[in-house]
């Protein structure tokens, strides 16, 4: 095991550095205390203000919905990107409460639905690569699922020494441990130990890791093929991973089984992942992070961007 060793407090957190750090925590623990419909109010309050202050980020969230979905007309592309950005307001406070609610409160407002794939899997003596997808209310998500089964996942330090302690800890409360983003070897070593391990493969990582496939109504996209290295060299089953909305809160949705990626050849390989991760993201769209620049790596450097 090549675990993250945890921040620890730092009495250097009790000074001026900190105390503009330390209004925000304090204002986003008094309101993750209110109910769940008026903290959802509150965000997407916070979702309006937010397109005020990154109007840019807006934009690339309808550039790439409308590159996702060539299908909408540009009424339905603007309705999407506006309840998007509500999701993006309530962002901030679905951290918080994954940080900081007690367990009962996670379990009250959390449901799991196809645990019996992750049950399935390690029942054959493998590892389970749940291929987690970005939507909003990750952070809560990951939470929820700890109290089935606790699980192993990449990450990166916070460049803020605080956040990145209550961010570390926040996380631990109901899962195992944490890998170094770049650590590949534990997570594979994690997975052969018939872990459970999250991984984000819907991100740009640039060209030099990545084959361009089709993702949605764009024919050239930059998929990592990390995510085929990981299913080919561990001892694992991939499945996908999504974190939804529901009327009492939230649910986690486990996906069937592909131990056929590995087998497959690159391109076909990951085109069959991103098909399978487009259908499961339109299955609740306003909840993607859109607000990422998903298109921006071109096979060519002589290409167009997609968002000028």
């Amino acid at each position: 095991m090549s675990a993250i060793t945890p921040p620890s407090f730092k009495w250097s957190f009790l000074g001026p550095k900190y105390w503009l750090t330390w209004v925000g925590v304090v204002v986003l623990y008094a309101i993750t205390w209110l109910p769940l419909p008026l903290i959802r109010r509150i965000g997407a309050g916070t979702g309006r203000v937010v397109g005020l202050i990154v109007p840019k980020r807006v934009k690339v969230a309808k550039r790439n919905i409308a590159l996702t979905y060539p299908e909408l007309d540009p009424q339905s592309v603007e309705a999407l990107a506006r309840e998007n950005l509500r999701r993006a307001g309530m962002a901030l406070f679905e951290t918080a409460m994954g940080w900081w609610w007690p367990g009962w409160r996670i379990r009250r407002c959390f449901e799991l639905e196809g645990y019996e794939h992750v049950e399935a899997a390690i029942a054959q003596g493998k590892g389970v690569f749940g291929l987690a997808l970005h939507n909003m209310n990750l952070e809560f998500a990951c939470r929820g699922l700890g109290y089935t089964h606790p699980a192993i996942a990449f990450y990166r330090k916070h460049n803020n020494p605080l956040v990145d302690y209550l961010q570390y800890h926040g996380r631990a409360r109901s899962n195992k441990y944490m890998i170094h983003k770049r650590n590949a070897k534990a997570l594979i070593s994690a997975l052969d130990n018939q872990e459970l391990c999250l991984y984000l493969p819907d991100q740009d990582y640039g060209k030099s890791q990545s084959v361009f496939v089709p993702f949605g109504g764009v024919k050239e996209t930059a998929t990592s093929t990390a995510t085929l290295m990981f299913a080919r060299r561990a001892d694992c089953i991939p499945m996908i991973f999504t974190s939804q909305y529901t009327s009492k809160g939230y649910k986690v949705k486990i996906y069937p089984p592909m131990p056929e990626l590995a087998e497959m050849e690159t391109h076909a390989a990951l085109t069959h992942l991103n098909q399978q991760v487009a259908t499961v993201v339109a299955e609740q769209p306003e909840s993607y992070l859109w607000m990422h620049k998903r298109f921006k790596t071109r096979p060519n450097d002589t290409d167009a961007s997609l968002y000028d």
